[in-house]
């Protein structure tokens, strides 16, 4: 072997050393793993339908169509019965003639003799006596006789057996007429039904691969909304980080840089809760939570900090729920910057116990929204009266759909006096089978 030439059965590498990626599998070998990772019972239901139309074509004519043909039955092969009379004839007239030879007499006696004595090779030779009263025994009884009467007699009942045969192929017509039609019949309900029973497997198909690809619209729109729903999650603390980190190149103190690298801890942290893509659905869709148990107090006023026409009204002691605490922290971001697109004063944000349940009311100054639109504007994508900031209509969705995973709500009130919103946030007690509680 050549020194550094590659083993014949090495794989070759890339410029970045390592192996190239598989080949993707043949379309064959990839049919045959689709058909082995279907269930068994399911496999052997759909190999059943699509077999039932032979199936059923296939009993039908069996039952049906099979009889009818076998009763059709050959209306030829009866020429015997005329050659039988013109052997009768023959040997009358040879009889008759002054000028044969007793030679040529007994050759056409044996002729005749020799057809009345072999029924086996006259046709259905008992159904065509019993059309009548000639019968083949009773010609030869007349031959053998040897009579000019008996050979008259004889001559003339080969004529009437003759006659029989016309009369049984005709009944054979009518027979064979009456079982092609039988056979039309049930041809014609064999392609009715299997075309009816194909039609309503094809419908069947198309109906199965209708709801596919409406599950399959399903989950990409639900996939959609959950990255709509991160890229809008996530804006708020990038455009944090970014801002921070901007700040952070500026001042000089220690303890005011130490404070800006918390910031961007928490952004950081932010960030890393809000884009892990491998759970998107828990995140933003079928919300599951991490709960824990803590005073709502801090998370309020981090989650208001960066924003200084924000008025933060707390309570005095500590406020302790079991929530999650970035949802929640998602949640009065949501509330507090959709408020601060309202109006250009300020927004009050208070945290208080109402009824036995934590209570988050944020209200601004601006020029608030009719009663009408009030529920509407928490659906996905739908925006209130124009504001100083366009947004993507995402927010108040989200935070409903977390408000309720935690057993609360969220809703819009009008001030009891002044102009503005109010919105109110209740947290409840979560459901316990979609949240996870840590200590």
């Amino acid at each position: 072997m050549v020194r550094g030439a590659p083993h014949p059965g090495a794989r070759p590498l890339t410029m970045t050393g390592e192996s190239p990626p598989a080949a993707p599998a043949p379309p064959l070998q990839a049919q045959l793993e689709l058909l082995r990772s279907v269930p068994r019972g399911v496999l052997l239901r759909e190999i059943g339908l699509a077999a039932l139309p032979l199936l059923l074509s296939f009993t039908l004519l069996t039952f049906s169509a099979l009889p009818a043909f076998r009763a059709i039955q050959v209306t030829s092969g009866f020429y015997d019965y005329q050659a039988l009379v013109q052997d009768v004839q023959t040997y009358r007239i040879t009889m008759l003639d002054h000028y044969a030879t007793p030679e040529q007499i007994m050759e056409a006696h044996h002729r005749v003799l020799s057809s009345t004595r072999t029924p086996g090779q006259f046709t259905a030779l008992s159904q065509v006596e019993s059309f009548g009263d000639a019968s083949l025994k009773h010609i030869d009884q007349l031959v053998t006789e040897n009579t000019a009467k008996s050979i008259e007699a004889a001559a003339h009942e080969a004529v009437q057996l003759n006659a029989q045969t016309s009369n049984y192929v005709n009944s054979v017509i009518a027979r064979n007429v009456e079982a092609l039609k039988v056979m039309r019949l049930a041809l014609m309900t064999t392609a009715i039904l299997t075309g009816l029973l194909s039609a309503a497997l094809i419908a069947r198909a198309l109906w199965f691969w209708r709801l596919e690809r409406e599950r399959q619209q399903r989950r990409d729109a639900r996939q959609r909304e959950a990255l709509s729903l991160a890229s809008h999650e996530l804006r708020r603390p990038l455009q944090q980080l970014l801002l921070v980190s901007d700040l952070l190149r500026q001042v000089e103190g220690q303890e005011e840089r130490q404070r800006l690298l918390t910031q961007i801890e928490e952004s950081a942290a932010q960030i890393a809760s809000r884009a892990d893509l491998s759970r998107l659905n828990d995140l933003y869709l079928d919300v599951t939570l991490k709960l824990s148990r803590r005073d709502l107090r801090p998370v309020v006023r981090s989650s208001v900090a960066p924003h200084t026409r924000v008025r933060l009204s707390l309570p005095d002691a500590p406020l302790t729920w079991t929530f999650d605490v970035d949802r929640v922290r998602q949640m009065l971001e949501n509330l507090v910057e959709n408020a601060l697109k309202y109006t250009y004063g300020p927004v009050e944000v208070t945290l208080d116990m109402h009824a036995g349940h934590p209570r988050v009311l944020v209200r601004d100054f601006g020029e608030g929204i009719s009663v009408a639109s009030q529920e509407k504007i928490f659906l996905p994508y739908e925006r209130g009266p124009r504001g100083l900031i366009q947004g993507q209509g995402l927010g108040l969705s989200l935070v409903r759909r977390y408000a309720r995973a935690h057993g609360g709500d969220v809703i819009l009130a009008t001030p009891g006096s002044g102009p503005g919103l109010v919105v109110i946030l209740t947290l409840g007690h979560p459901d316990s089978t979609a949240a996870t509680l840590n200590a």
